[in-house]
């Protein structure tokens, strides 16, 4: 068992210096010049307009997400104050890990709509680019997600001692 516990808090280190590191060393690549693209067909231009739309909906559907959940956020924030309601693990604790999910997806999308818009005839900046967008989202997704299995074993832990007592 502390093996297990040594190899996972090894981990949880490690991954995100590496993510950093990777983000950095792609930093250093991104200084040359702009490069044509390598395939330039008659229908270049129409997959990059369906391609832009696509992409265009994808972050407005992220942005979407993550205005709604902000809206609830806030809602269930006030009705925590008006209300006074106390549980054993802090309300504003539930209310952050609702959030932090939401986020996480919203993250994805982006992901996804900067990977789908770099798929049509990247250059060499595109893809450093892309690269670095994405080093960084997967770095903040990876934040989020400890956070929330943090505040998952806090809650399934206050859950066991109320049924325990």
């Amino acid at each position: 068992m502390e093996e297990r516990s040594l190899r996972d808090t090894c981990m949880d280190a490690l991954i995100p210096i590496a993510l950093i590191l990777g983000f950095v060393l792609l930093l250093t690549l991104s200084g040359g010049e702009g490069e044509t693209t390598v395939f330039e067909g008659p229908l270049e231009s129409w997959i990059e307009t369906v391609v832009g739309y696509v992409t265009a909906a994808g972050e407005m559907v992220a942005a979407l997400v993550v205005g709604i959940a902000i809206v609830r956020c806030i809602v269930s924030y006030v009705r925590l104050l008006v209300l006074g309601t106390h549980r054993c693990l802090d309300s504003v604790e539930l209310i952050r890990l609702r959030l932090g999910r939401v986020l996480t997806l919203g993250l994805e999308l982006t992901v996804a709509s900067d990977i789908l818009r770099t798929a049509v005839a990247p250059t060499r900046q595109d893809i450093l680019n892309l690269g670095a967008i994405v080093l960084l989202r997967t770095l903040l997704n990876y934040f989020l997600e400890q956070e929330i299995r943090q505040g998952e074993a806090r809650s399934e832990k206050c859950e066991i001692q109320n049924q325990g007592g």
